[in-house]
């Protein structure tokens, strides 16, 4: 068994530099912080590979990421860059032989997902799509409720994110569509995941339909102006909501708002036996201090409704910092044979396949159909 798992980075933007963090932090259960270790890292630009350097001097720095592929003390890729980027990157990396760890959105489109799952499997590589949210405490605990038959069977469910607005991205890169592909990708594709997550057992997507608008701003400074530029570039929606129809009538829907203040994430499912809420308020989407909650209703005692509320406790911390730490040491453990992978490549071309039938439908006006 492999003792010490090697990572690479492609992309040291912000993210990218969480994931350097979590690399040197990893906490998962049996997963030592000194079996994860971070070797290399692709910065994309000639010019910041000096302070790149400077910054991580136990790692070696490249621009390219053809030159970071192919190092022998590489095991894992992990993709971080602008989302365009992801294909061509995969690619590469599994070209080398390479195991992946891609961010989501997996890529722009279903067809070059498929043909990443191909090569994957080809080069017999494990291919992990970066939807963290699967392993947190609280969006984690809710499927395992789910999936234990707490509700009877999912009819309803409400996924929303109530945020300020993004944060500009090196370059710009996230308020250029050409780059980003459509917002719907960027960070809606995760609460489409998690919808089709929490439903799998019972039903899958057969349509769906989004409603979709910009705020309207004309000015703004600061953590602000994301709106601004957003509500001026065709097709980046500040406010978005989709329901996802399900082959067993239930469904589901999705709602953002970029238009709003800190970040606030709510689900809500109703089931034939009960309900659930739950909840993740912070300052911004990286704090490390957040106010989370679950609440259940009835689950257990179908068609004896006694108007019992409980309060679940969820003892472990949560937040997508901690989860991707959990991601990261996850992986490791698959490339070592002990783990499957949370996320596979056919879930997350799931996930793009939604986002971009969610940005037609709000384009369009119709209801798309998914099967």
């Amino acid at each position: 068994m492999q003792a010490t798992v090697r990572y690479g980075i492609v992309g040291l933007g912000a993210w990218g530099r969480c994931y350097a963090n979590a690399i040197q932090q990893s906490c998962l259960t049996g997963v030592p912080a000194s079996d994860v270790t971070l070797t290399a890292i692709a910065t994309g630009k000639e010019e910041t590979v000096a302070a790149v350097q400077a910054e991580f001097p136990d790692a070696a720095v490249v621009a390219d990421h053809r030159n970071l592929v192919t190092r022998d003390d590489v095991d894992v890729v992990a993709v971080v860059a602008p989302n365009h980027l992801h294909y061509a990157i995969c690619t590469d990396a599994l070209n080398a032989g390479k195991h992946l760890l891609v961010e989501k959105p997996f890529t722009l489109t279903v067809e070059d997902c498929e043909a990443l799952i191909r090569l994957a499997d080809a080069k017999k590589c494990h291919l992990m799509v970066g939807h963290q949210f699967r392993l947190s405490s609280l969006w984690g605990k809710i499927k395992e409720l789910i999936d234990d038959g707490f509700l009877g069977r999912p009819k309803y469910a409400l996924i929303e994110l109530s945020r300020n607005p993004y944060r500009q991205g090196d370059d710009g890169w996230r308020y250029d569509q050409k780059r980003v592909g459509n917002w719907i990708l960027e960070e809606p594709v995760h609460f489409l995941d998690l919808a089709c997550w929490y439903f799998e057992k019972f039903a899958q997507p057969v349509s769906l339909y989004a409603s979709a608008n910009q705020s309207g701003c004309t000015s703004g400074t600061g953590q602000n102006a994301g709106s601004a530029a957003g509500s001026t570039i065709p097709e980046l929606y500040d406010n978005l909501s989709a329901v996802i129809n399900f082959s067993d009538g239930s469904h589901a829907t999705v709602a953002q708002t970029l238009s709003a203040f800190e970040h606030h994430q709510t689900v809500k499912i109703s089931g034939t036996c009960g309900a659930l809420w739950a909840g993740w308020s912070g300052a911004l989407d990286r704090t490390r201090h957040p106010d989370f909650f679950l609440k259940t209703f009835d689950g257990n005692q179908c068609h004896q409704r006694n108007n019992e509320v409980v309060t679940v406790p969820i003892t472990k911390m949560t937040g997508e910092l901690y989860e991707l730490e959990d991601q990261i040491a996850l992986m490791a453990d698959v490339v070592r044979g002990k783990a499957e992978v949370h996320c596979t490549g056919k879930d997350g071309c799931r996930s793009v396949m939604l986002s971009n039938a969610a940005q037609e439908s709000a384009r369009t006006g119709n209801v798309i159909k998914l099967t």
